[in-house]
């Protein structure tokens, strides 16, 4: 199984970006995905998550713009943001609970996302 995220690139502060996070392999189903960020020089933190049941939820300094959605058919993730600011600067990494014959937790490689003010 492998992740496969792209979307990242080079921003203004207050426009938006779509990230993507792609699953590919012998699947069987996934339960959780999530999306975390790594700023430099700080510990990766957890953005936000979504269940197979399509329940989100979100850190405190992204609520309200960023949004989380998925396609099951396509086993795949998406982190839409908005409003974005100079701090939201990072590698953004995907992560998901994927079931083949076990249940295993897998990373995606990152995609940079970087804001200027």
């Amino acid at each position: 199984v492998q992740l496969q995220a792209s979307g990242g690139g080079l921003v203004q502060a207050g426009g938006s970006l779509r990230l993507s996070c792609a699953a590919s392999g012998n699947i069987v189903g996934i339960n959780v995905m999530n999306w975390y960020r790594q700023a430099p020089g700080k510990q990766r933190e957890l953005v936000g998550r979504i269940t197979s049941a399509d329940s989100t939820n979100y850190a405190d300094s992204v609520k309200g713009r960023f949004t989380i959605s998925r396609d099951n058919a396509k086993n795949t993730v998406y982190l839409h943001m908005d409003s974005l600011k100079p701090e939201d600067t990072a590698v953004y990494y995907c992560n998901a609970q994927v079931m083949t014959d076990i249940l295993v937790n897998y990373w995606g490689r990152g995609t940079l996302v970087t804001v200027s003010s």
